[in-house]
């Protein structure tokens, strides 16, 4: 008998009286059963592995898939089933499974054309007849019977909605913490702890009608306070004292939106509440808080969708990037901002996200890069990085196009181009693990990669843009590579010096292997694969099989060319 919890469910069968009967709980298989001659569902109950159901899949049987773990069906006329499961996982399984016996198809959520009332609309009878849930009188004394009821509604989706339903049309929540303030006052530790049980329990009936009340400004707090008292450790966790006094939100330039404001600091405190503050959850409470996790992203959409409907704030955080006597700090506050800003980005639809990022072009975005890339101050740089990577992965021909365009209509020097930037920042990186190094070189390889560039009639991204690597930047890319090489051996083996070697290698092997005849006349130019091979004399092994990768980049592609500078 199977233990996994995926294929735990509850068995259901509707009884004469069209109410839901409770047929125990146990584990779900498939398999194949001589004496009915097919695929079976086998339920075999949890505690003493005895049989609870044993039913043949018929190929027009009608099952019915909802709520994501399900499945509803009818044994006969008048004999309906239900299978709910513990996990959507194993939901899907079994859907799968069914699917395959009736040749269906798993995306579908009925297997065959119905005409009368659906299962969805039967199973909804057994919510609807389920008797409410009574909660005890909120009472210090009665804090471990209040434990014990809630505790056992998490066992049944039915159960969950109707405590639900009853916490919050008794305002229980605010009359629970009136008791935490209580319990904390006097010290009660056993008070606490049961505290604590309960509102980890409430944060697991997964409701965001119950979310709205525990993240409230007034009721954030003490909620965040109720969960410091874990039974099972020391001593009660400092979260609120966080919170309140060491986090501290910078506004680089003061949010006048009072609804912006408040729900950044909601959004704030809720991710800490589901990164520190809650226990880490097995895998059957994980799937409980997907409720949670819809209620932060629904958050930052709104704080993304507020922020770029303020014209006037935004050109106010772009003024004082870009402004040459902005302070440092300043500067860092401002990068910061529009990092997170970004980052909350990520969350919209496709069209809301192109919408996000040409606005932030047009409001001049790369720009400001250029200036914050090249400050030598680490989160500054960190977080132009991150930006910049983010722009490039949802467009890199938006970047091609600027640095084209900065270069063609422009007198100054070539080096200040927003590429040029970014290869001399990859060469300085200082950083011993090269994070930063790393991340441009990934930038870099996106902005050289043939296969995303556009090209049409009236416009030929591909040589255009390769073109102006290869006349304008590719120096610089490959200047440590000959000032290093210029002798048998490598001429400096620092280990920091090497690992920037390595990267800038990799960058060349992927040119070597997209860009034909770009490179080609590079390496002919520079003697570029006679340096390479220097770089096999070295006593670090890594770059020995990075310039080794570097000459079976060359040889693999059986160029005539290649063969003869081999040779």
């Amino acid at each position: 008998m199977t233990t996994d919890t995926r294929r735990r469910v509850k068995l259901y069968a509707l009884n004469a009286d069209r109410q839901w009967d409770d047929r125990g709980t146990g584990h779900v298989t498939s398999s194949y059963v001589d004496r009915v001659k097919g695929v079976s569902l086998l339920v075999h109950a949890e505690n003493d592995g005895s049989m609870l159901l044993e039913s043949k899949i018929h190929p027009d049987t009608i099952y019915h898939k909802q709520q994501d773990t399900l499945i509803v069906w009818s044994e006969g006329d008048n004999f309906d089933l239900a299978l709910s499961f513990q996990e959507k996982a194993g939901c899907d399984e079994i859907w799968e499974k069914i699917c395959q016996v009736q040749g269906k198809d798993p995306s579908v959520e009925i297997t065959q054309d119905v005409v009368e009332e659906s299962e969805d609309e039967r199973f909804e009878d057994m919510s609807d007849s389920a008797p409410p849930i009574e909660l005890p009188p909120c009472e210090l004394s009665r804090l471990e019977d209040i434990s014990e009821v809630i505790a056992s509604a998490l066992t049944s989706a039915i159960r969950k909605d109707k405590l639900a339903q009853a916490i919050e049309s008794e305002n229980y929540i605010k009359k629970l913490i009136g008791l935490f303030r209580v319990c904390e006052d006097l010290d009660n530790q056993e008070g606490l702890h049961y505290l604590y049980e309960i509102f980890k329990n409430i944060f697991l009936l997964n409701k965001n009608g119950l979310f709205e009340i525990m993240f409230a400004e007034d009721t954030i707090f003490d909620v965040v306070g109720c969960l410091e008292y874990d039974p099972s450790g020391n001593s009660p966790k400092n979260h609120r004292q966080y919170l309140k006094k060491l986090v501290k939100f910078r506004e680089a330039i003061p949010i006048r939106n009072t609804d912006l404001l408040a729900k950044i600091h909601q959004t704030y405190r809720v991710q800490y509440i589901q990164d520190i503050v809650l226990p880490t959850p097995s895998v059957f409470e994980d799937n409980m808080l997907n409720t949670l996790s819809s209620f932060i992203f629904f958050n930052k959409v709104e704080i993304v969708t507020l922020i770029q409907e303020d014209d006037k704030f935004l050109d106010e955080l772009f003024a004082l990037l870009t402004d040459p006597q902005t302070p440092d700090s300043k500067r860092r506050d401002s990068i910061l901002f529009l990092k997170e800003f970004c980052n909350f980005a990520q969350y919209l639809q496709p069209q809301g996200k192109e919408t996000f990022f040409k606005t932030l072009i047009s409001l001049g975005v790369l720009p400001a890069l250029e200036i914050t890339l090249a400050i030598n101050e680490k989160r500054t740089k960190s977080a132009s990085i991150d930006i910049l990577s983010t722009i490039v992965e949802y467009s890199p021909s938006v970047v091609r196009d600027y640095t084209l365009q900065q270069y063609n209509n422009s007198d100054s020097d070539e080096d200040q181009t927003l590429i040029n930037i970014a290869i001399e920042q990859l060469l300085s990186d200082s950083e011993p693990e090269l994070g930063g190094a790393v991340q441009l070189m990934t930038v870099l390889r996106i902005l050289l990669d043939p296969e995303n560039m556009l090209s049409s009639a009236n416009k030929s991204e591909k040589s255009d843009f390769l073109n102006f690597f290869y006349k304008h930047s590719i120096q610089t890319l490959i200047a440590p590579l000959l000032r290093h090489t210029q002798s048998d051996k490598p001429t400096n083996e620092d280990y920091h010096v090497v690992q920037l070697l390595g990267v800038v290698l990799e960058l060349l092997s992927f040119c070597v292997e997209h860009h034909t005849y770009h490179i080609k006349n590079c390496i002919i130019n520079k003697d570029l694969l006679r340096k390479v091979l220097v770089l096999m004399n070295s006593v670090h092994t890594f770059l020995v099989l990075g310039a080794l990768r570097f000459l079976r980049k060359i040889v693999s592609l059986k160029d005539e060319f290649y063969n003869r500078r081999v040779v």
